[in-house]
């Protein structure tokens, strides 16, 4: 709203929002506090405008222009309505695809959504049951639709919800879509309608969620190499799905490939919006897969033996695996080694079957993801790429080889996602576990009982063992993160800006590669610029390669207050990786952010 600036008074915004909102439990909240003059409240929940970024928007479900809720979902899809409208030229016919999960409020969400579509015209492919969110992205591709938007918050607590849109190209939206839809919101902010049982009543609403899952069934029975060895699986398998919604589609796409059924944690696998069970309904929190396990121990029998446990995220986008070894012990798997397994499972299988046309074969990574996959494809000759962080720079970048001639048949991010086949150009939780599943099935046959942690240090002695340590350090002054940026980039006395000052050498190594995507440098180019997009207005990130083969990346979070750090040591042996890891982590820290000398934690 052109309105709301910091000049503007409190009560103006206030008084703005009763105008708009209609939701009288929203309505009723602005208005107490104005009566009791809360002012601090009002500012934090009126003065700035939750961002629509490339992710779309995310925030927890309260009143006011910062926060989930009906007029900002509303305010949201009229906004990108307006902007289709005006880029895509047969975008009304083409329509929008929209799902939705089991979030509080989720479901209402998206009919106001529709709402807002259907009062321009638009043909709305609505989603009338909880869906996990690749089926989104799919339905786009399907029905070619104009654009994709799925309600969701993923794995984030309860009390938040999301609005997660998708292109044309199944893929989340990028830059200067996320700008315009953006800019559009901010000219569309009185609602059309309020009206969400438009859905059930308009001639322009299309169901079509039985055949897309049926369809996409078939499509994922497809990536299966193995079924003859799949229905005499001699692993357990325990799935949870985290109080989310995968529990049928993964039960389906078990099925799809000739897999047994999965032995379920019946306490997490039925969509609850409170997520009794775990703190954070994230299966890379310490302690999330904690019942599921003690589930798996009461399925091996004799409490001996190999099992594995499958677990999605609550929309079912995310995979997470743990496997408990035959002396009882249990490996829980990091994003990375579960990339590399998969990566690994699909170089075998299509070169078994001779599937890999044109260019050759191609895999993604994101930028801070593990370098172990870039030197498993440099060992075996197959063209590996890195993008920025985040699948919709991944999706684009295998739709991009793909265009070029290239067979991409994976990707990944070390945050659990992973892209299996040419199903959705997305993360998809529920492709990658029954990817998986085949891939211990068949270890566990062909390999003599081997298991999937067996397998990866297998690929370890014979690619390199690879240790990461990541983590992040608090830090709520951005004038701090600013000094250590800069001094980074231009020296200690960074007043001069006109010449970069990057260090030479990094704990005792000399530095042989610098990027920096935030002012565009890359040392590796001849021209110096980058080939992955400069991103100046949406915080730092720089990646520095060691001589030793460490590879460092720091980089501000977007939407938090933190430093991230990134870094990587390959050894000849597990021990000796992480002794080398040890030595460039502590090294790098104390001679780039220097935590004690700015007070970081």
């Amino acid at each position: 709203m052109s309105t709301q600036t910091k000049q503007v008074p409190i009560e103006t915004l206030a008084e703005d929002w009763l105008r708009l909102d209609r939701n009288p439990e929203t309505r009723k909240t602005i208005d107490d506090l104005v009566k009791s003059k809360d002012e601090a409240t009002l500012e934090k929940l009126l003065r700035k405008r939750i961002v629509f970024g490339t992710a779309g928007l995310r925030a927890g479900m309260e009143a006011g222009f910062s926060r989930m809720n009906d007029l900002t979902v509303i305010q949201a899809s009229q906004g990108l309505c307006a902007y289709l409208s005006h880029v895509v030229p047969d975008a009304v016919g083409r329509g929008v695809v929209i799902g939705y999960d089991h979030r509080h409020h989720s479901r209402r969400f998206a009919r106001l959504a529709a709402a807002a579509f259907l009062h321009r015209g638009f043909t709305v492919h609505y989603l009338d049951e909880y869906v996990h969110t690749p089926l989104v992205p799919y339905g786009v591709r399907q029905l070619d639709a104009a654009c994709g938007i799925m309600i969701t918050a993923s794995h984030n607590p309860k009390q938040d919800n999301g609005y997660k849109v998708y292109w044309g190209n199944a893929c989340q939206i990028i830059p200067p879509h996320d700008e315009g839809i953006a800019s559009s919101i901010l000219q569309h902010t009185i609602p059309w309608t309020w009206d969400e049982d438009m859905v059930d009543r308009d001639e322009l609403v299309r169901r079509p969620l039985a055949s897309l899952v049926a369809s996409y069934m078939d499509d994922l029975g497809d990536l299966s190499y193995h079924r003859n060895l799949n229905a005499k699986c001699p692993i357990p398998l325990v799935y949870t799905a985290m109080h989310g919604v995968g529990t049928p589609y993964v039960e389906k796409a078990m099925k799809a490939f000739g897999l047994p059924a999965p032995i379920q944690v019946k306490e997490q696998c039925t969509p609850d919006p409170e997520f009794p069970t775990v703190p954070f309904p994230n299966p890379e929190e310490k302690g999330a897969l904690d019942l599921a396990m003690k589930r798996a121990e009461e399925a091996v029998e004799g409490g001996k033996g190999r099992v594995l446990v499958l677990a999605n995220d609550p929309d079912a986008d995310r995979f997470a695996v743990a496997e408990r070894q035959l002396d009882g012990s249990w490996r829980v798997l990091t994003g990375n080694q579960i990339g590399v397994l998969l990566a690994m499972g699909w170089v075998k299988d299509l070169r078994d079957s001779g599937k890999v046309q044109g260019k050759g074969l191609a895999m993604v990574a994101s930028a801070v993801s593990s370098k172990m996959l870039e030197s498993i494809a440099k060992a075996e000759g197959f063209h590996f790429e890195e993008r920025l962080t985040g699948f919709k720079w991944i999706g684009n970048g295998a739709i991009e080889l793909r265009h070029q001639g290239y067979t991409v048949p994976f990707a990944y991010e070390e945050a659990i996602g992973f892209m299996c086949g040419e199903i959705v150009p997305d993360k998809d939780g529920v492709s990658a576990l029954a990817r998986f599943a085949e891939l211990a099935s068949r270890l566990a046959q062909e390999g003599r009982g081997q298991g999937v942690w067996d397998y990866y240090e297998d690929l370890c002695d014979k690619y390199g063992h690879f240790h990461t340590g990541n983590s992040y350090f608090i830090c709520h002054n951005a004038t701090i993160i600013q000094k250590i940026f800069e001094r980074i980039r231009y020296g200690e006395d960074s007043g001069d800006k006109s010449e970069f000052a990057f260090p030479k050498v990094i704990a005792g190594s000399n530095v042989v590669h610098v990027r920096d995507l935030t002012v565009g440098y890359d040392s590796a180019t001849s021209d110096h610029q980058p080939t992955l997009p400069v991103s100046p207005g949406n915080g730092q990130m720089i990646s520095f390669r060691l001589e030793n083969g460490a590879a460092i990346t720091l980089r501000t979070s977007g939407t938090e207050p933190k430093i991230k750090y990134y870094i990587e040591m390959q050894g000849k042996s597990e021990e000796e990786a992480a002794r080398l890891l040890d030595q460039v982590v502590k090294g790098s820290l104390e001679e780039l952010i220097q935590p004690e000398r700015h007070g970081l934690a």
